[in-house]
């Protein structure tokens, strides 16, 4: 009996459940001394031992944290960058070592980014089935036109996908002397694919000059400097993942 291993190092914070699958292909996972290179196998973390790169897992899962961080320009969303650039992980103080991000944000790009150690948490909020939206103010180059601005909202072809409808609206128009005219937009999606937004403007023939996600969900930055974090409330994180209020009363009482 026991739980599938993907879903126990989700629970105790070592990584999301997709990315714990591919520790877990990389035969880096052991129970009781015998490294798991397949899914699927099971595990009791009160009886088995369980290890990950030869660390022992701890028998109860630890405390949860749930952050939300405006992330700068030039910093990359990842815990390691072998090219050896700021991390999100790198803003962080000390006790928020061991905690990662949820999804990413451009090199380039800044704004609302969730971290946590809460792999389950994590999980949900990255499944594309749950369309957790995202808002976006993005300045880009000239003015699209209204015929533009309804093709982005209604969908188009990407990569061979067609996109799902957004929300787009015209919030400035500036024209700069000397220079051309720029437009911020308001973007607001229910999917998350790779750099999507930058993609979408460069077909338009409007490419983006800067972009900064100003919420996730209903979760806003409000006035949260760039390079500074806050903890998200009880109420905050389960208008995000609505299991939480379940498993915090479950914790509750144990």
């Amino acid at each position: 009996m026991g739980d599938r291993l993907q879903k126990i190092l989700s629970r105790h914070g070592i990584a999301s459940r997709r990315e714990a699958e591919q520790l877990i292909l990389a035969g880096r996972v052991a129970i009781n001394g015998q490294t798991i290179a397949e899914l699927g196998t099971k595990a009791d973390p009160e009886r088995d031992r369980i290890e990950v790169d030869g660390k022992l897992l701890q028998t109860h899962a630890p405390q949860f944290i749930y952050l939300l961080l405006n992330k700068p320009i030039g910093v990359v969303c990842t815990c390691n960058d072998p090219q050896s650039r700021r991390t999100v992980i790198d803003i962080l103080p000390s006790p928020y070592k061991h905690i990662y991000p949820v999804g990413r944000l451009d090199y380039n790009s800044s704004g609302a980014l969730i971290l946590t150690n809460d792999g389950e948490f994590a999980n949900y909020l990255m499944h594309p089935r749950h369309h957790v939206s995202k808002t976006y103010e993005v300045w880009v180059k000239d003015i699209p036109n209204e015929q533009k601005i309804k093709q982005w909202q209604e969908g188009i072809m990407l990569e061979g996908k067609r996109t799902f409808p957004a929300i787009v609206n015209v919030l400035q128009v500036e024209h700069p002397p000397h220079q051309n005219s720029r437009t911020l937009l308001q973007i607001v999606l229910s999917e998350g694919r790779n750099r999507q937004i930058r993609k979408m403007a460069e077909q338009f023939g409007h490419p983006v000059l800067a972009l900064h996600r100003v919420a996730i969900a209903s979760i806003s930055l409000n006035n949260l400097k760039s390079g500074t974090y806050r903890h998200l409330s009880d109420r905050e994180i389960a208008t995000l993942y609505p299991s939480y209020l379940t498993v915090s009363v479950a914790n509750l009482s144990c």
